[in-house]
């Protein structure tokens, strides 16, 4: 299939972007790199651009002839969301209309749209399941179900087939070692606790240790970056004009933050700084996902289905890569170009 990620040079963008094609399809990445990273992208599939310039997605998708998109351009911060609200409306719902309208204009049939566990808001029933009620409690989990909502409406109107894929804590890195998590700003939680084990950072802040939790501190559920590709694969395939489908995307397994910091400290050896600091607003206590649906539905299975196997993977990046991205970053910048193909002819972003 020919298919095109936007935020395609992200931490889960390029790596479902190099999923597809390692499993034969011809995909690109469309991303304007406020945070995403060209070096996560194999040489020829990224393209640079914005979202919200519908004319020149229009283009790009009409000439890559789409017959796809998987939609995951976005900011996805918490506390941002609650701070800057007008940022997170304008790129996650106008974004997502500009997508829309592009995939209109070039003829596109069908999106899976990268949709958050954060639609639900506080809910108490778990794990949850995909007819739980979505209540958002923040601006972020409120952007994304408008751009949910969004989605539906164009469907029904235009016959778009869509898939919304709620994640969970999308976690880990390539099997091969070759690419993680990296961001200008780091807030997930693994990286966080690995930079804080080998003394990337000073320490790892931990908020709130009075939950209502078996050890006082939060439980979430966290899927493997690989897994959570494979997922989307099933998704395109299975995409057609007119299907309307929504799949949460977790383990099933629910883990402490305490759990977590021991499995980060087991991995790798050492032992991690943590401050604790007060509780953060629209943080749920306890978050865990029912997959039931889409592994009945599409076959998908996650692979890493335990804490210790993911840290692995996630370390092994974290050792290997003490900068990230941020060593090569600095020499490619300057090659790249807004509205065209970032091709590095000194470079095999490949291997990076």
């Amino acid at each position: 299939m020919r298919i095109l990620l936007t935020g395609g040079a992200g931490y889960v963008g390029s790596a479902c972007l190099r999923w597809l094609l390692a499993h034969g399809h011809d995909a690109i990445a469309y991303d304007n790199l406020s945070e995403g990273n060209e070096q996560a992208v194999p040489q020829g599939r990224l393209y640079v651009g914005d979202i919200l310039n519908t004319t020149e997605l229009t283009g790009v998708m009409a000439r890559h002839r789409t017959e796809v998109v998987i939609h995951l351009a976005a900011v996805a911060s918490v506390p941002e969301s609650i701070s800057d609200p007008e940022r997170y409306y304008r790129i996650n719902v106008l974004g997502t209309k500009s997508v829309l309208d592009a995939m209109r204009a070039a003829g596109v049939p069908g999106i899976v749209f990268s949709s958050t566990a954060a639609t639900y808001g506080l809910q108490k029933e778990m794990p949850l399941k995909e007819d739980a009620p979505q209540t958002p409690a923040v601006p972020y989990g409120s952007t994304k179900l408008a751009a949910e909502w969004l989605i539906r409406e164009y469907g029904a109107a235009y016959g778009i087939g869509y898939v919304f894929m709620r994640y969970f804590n999308a976690s880990g890195a390539d099997a091969n070692g070759q690419h993680g998590e990296a961001r200008r700003r780091e807030t997930h939680l693994i990286p966080l606790v690995l930079q804080a084990a080998l003394g990337q950072r000073p320490e790892f802040v931990l908020y709130g240790d009075d939950w209502p939790t078996v050890d006082g501190t939060c439980v979430r559920d966290f899927i493997h970056v690989e897994d959570l590709a494979e997922a989307h694969r099933l998704a395109a395939l299975a995409l057609h004009p007119g299907r309307q489908s929504a799949y949460n995307l977790g383990s099933g397994r629910g883990h402490t933050i305490r759990e977590v910091l021991r499995a980060c400290e087991e991995v790798t050896g050492r032992r991690v700084p943590v401050r604790v600091a007060g509780r953060r607003p629209g943080d749920p206590a306890v978050l865990i996902a029912s997959s039931a649906k889409i592994q009945n539905e599409l076959g998908w299975k996650p692979r890493y289905t335990d804490i210790r196997s993911i840290v692995e993977t996630a370390y092994r990046w974290h050792r290997d890569h003490p900068h990230g991205y941020a060593r090569t970053r600095q020499l490619l910048r300057p090659l790249t170009q807004s509205g065209s193909l970032v091709t590095h002819p000194l470079v095999d972003l490949a291997v990076l």
